[in-house]
């Protein structure tokens, strides 16, 4: 059996374990062929543009036009999630045909700089002692500590994360989240792990530079124009993934304050993330422009996805790595593997997110 064979023959059983392990009450197992068609038959929505002068208000009327609350009923608590049928991740598993890997994650930060105010914690424990006699067995290990929120370290932010005037996503009051956690829509809601269809959006490449400068906007007309250049088309379900180029920025400059200037989706691009069904939104830096364009609202983004569509948003991803390896193929899409730390009443998780192709 070739190698190419193989590849193919295990995802194939790969996806049938995905698809056994959360399978939907009302749906049938599909075959690739089925999902070709369906895959063909898409045709994306056409999105009336937003004007890129937005105001408090217009932020406000977004969260009544864009919200998914009840879509899934009055107790759902993983919202665009469920957008993630055991057909979208067959559909994924069939994009891995080189059985290549590439990890999202931003090596660790251990030195504090700018856009580190917290930087990660690692201690080592039973070091041995270099004046003993080695035991006839030896060990070691280490502590790990980590304040993931931020701008600082790749990580998953929970639904429970972000509130609007004392709601979080589905209309939930504040008032339940107390000292013991978050007891709806924690992290621990997504133990099950994520696959889904992942889906690249180099916008640096799109504008012909290596890097987007601090506090440049992203607009609609950016998304779809890289749709078009890039040859893909994002479908309900899919996971995707910002590149501005902060980290290749950082490697070139040297740290700045991210939370104060950063490239980044301006809060008009909204409208169509919902109107295509994206599932999961990630960035390399927090996914919203900064300063956010929208006097008096500092994070429309997170607001709108998180606390309106229910989208939960991978921050801080370093996506060169994958933005290399997907020049190289020229393919832009993947197979996107991910499984946040299962934290009771947690608001996110660090992780290492995976592109497969």
């Amino acid at each position: 059996m070739s190698t190419q064979s193989w590849i193919k023959g295990f995802a194939l059983i790969l996806s049938g374990v995905l698809v056994g392990c959360t399978p939907a009450a009302d749906e049938m197992p599909v075959s690739l062929n089925e999902l070709d068609l369906v895959v063909a038959d898409y045709s994306p929505p056409v999105v009336t543009p937003e004007s890129h002068d937005l105001t408090q208000a217009d932020i406000e009327r977004l969260i009544e036009e864009l919200s998914n609350w009840g879509r899934w009923g009055p107790d759902d608590q993983i919202g665009a999630a469920n957008l993630i049928t055991p057909a979208k991740r067959l559909e994924a598993t069939s994009l891995v045909t080189e059985g290549i890997t590439v990890s999202l994650a931003q090596p660790l930060l251990i030195t504090e700089a700018e856009d580190v105010p917290r930087p990660f914690e690692h201690r080592m424990l039973g070091v041995p002692d270099l004046d003993a006699e080695p035991a006839f067995m030896g060990g070691v290990s280490d502590s790990h500590g980590i304040s993931y929120h931020g701008y600082s370290h790749s990580h998953l932010d929970a639904l429970c994360h972000i509130m609007y005037k004392g709601k979080m996503y589905n209309g939930v009051s504040q008032d339940t989240i107390t000292e013991d956690g978050c007891s709806n829509a924690a992290i621990d809601n997504l133990r099950g792990g994520i696959v889904t269809r992942g889906v690249l959006f180099d916008i640096p490449r799109l504008k012909g530079v290596p890097y987007l400068e601090p506090g440049t906007p992203i607009y609609m007309e950016d998304l779809e124009a890289w749709e078009e250049m890039a040859g893909v088309t994002v479908r309900p379900g899919d996971a995707i993934f910002i590149r501005t180029g902060r980290w290749a920025r950082r490697a070139e400059h040297g740290p700045w304050a991210v939370s104060e200037s950063a490239a980044g989706l301006h809060a008009s691009t909204m409208p169509w993330v919902k109107a295509r069904d994206v599932s999961f939104l990630g960035s390399d830096a927090a996914a919203d422009v900064a300063p956010s364009q929208v006097e008096g609202v500092a994070l429309p983004v997170h607001i709108l996805t998180i606390v309106a569509m229910g989208v939960d948003l991978f921050d801080n991803q370093n996506l060169e790595d994958l933005a290399e390896t997907a020049a190289e193929l020229n393919r832009w899409e993947f197979m996107l593997v991910a499984a946040p730390l299962p934290v009771k009443g947690g608001t996110g998780s660090p992780l290492n997110a995976l592109a497969m192709f």
